[in-house]
């Protein structure tokens, strides 16, 4: 696979440089047009050459289109992690592990948010986790004991034996609401809400 698709790489590059090359040589003119008359007078007439011509685009078609078919089917496969049971094969959907996670992350009071972007490789899966965390928590602490719970509890659901990676990414830092705050607020709305429900209008 990695194979063809160096080569599918290697081939456009070669591709669009020639047809970039060419049309440079076309606007500054060293290309001249009786050449341009020339060489499509050739290609129509010879009927060797247009049996080359049409070849060629034919496996340029067959080409484009297998390698779209092998990239959908290698994004279909990083989308989903796949497993064999003895009564059929299981696939598990990233974005399921995704929530999974998220879930997850409210066993720990130091979090606010958690966002997971999990990607799986030939090398294991991979987990980026983008957190806010709340500004009383010990960050080192807190991130480490980010990585163990999510690391063990998607081996748990997975069941799988495949290194998992855990980057966090701490996004963010918010101050942590407390009780007296929340009172507060809601006292001053309903203060205000108190002062203007004693408006009368229409009285003299």
């Amino acid at each position: 696979m990695r194979i063809f698709s160096g080569f599918t790489m290697f081939f456009y590059t070669v591709v669009f440089l020639a047809m970039g090359c060419a049309l440079i040589a076309l606007s500054l003119n060293i290309i001249s047009l009786d050449e341009i008359i020339r060489a499509m007078e050739y290609s129509y007439t010879v009927m060797d050459a247009r049996l080359a011509i049409g070849v060629v685009a034919l496996l340029l078609i067959i080409y484009s289109l297998v390698a779209i078919q092998v990239a959908f089917g290698n994004l279909q496969r990083e989308k989903t992690i796949a497993f064999d049971n003895p009564n059929g094969r299981v696939t598990i959907s990233l974005s399921a592990i995704e929530d999974f996670i998220k879930r997850s992350s409210t066993r720990i009071p130091e979090v606010k948010e958690l966002r997971a972007d999990v990607k799986a490789t030939k090398k294991g899966i991979n987990i980026l986790s983008r957190v806010i965390v709340y500004s009383d928590a010990n960050i080192p602490d807190t991130t480490e004991r980010i990585q163990n719970i999510l690391k063990n509890k998607v081996q748990e659901m997975l069941g799988i034996e495949e290194p998992i990676s855990i980057r966090v990414h701490v996004a963010k830092i918010a101050p942590r609401e407390t009780k007296e705050s929340k009172s507060s607020k809601t006292e001053y709305g309903n203060e205000k809400k108190t002062l203007f429900q004693g408006i009368e209008y229409g009285n003299e």
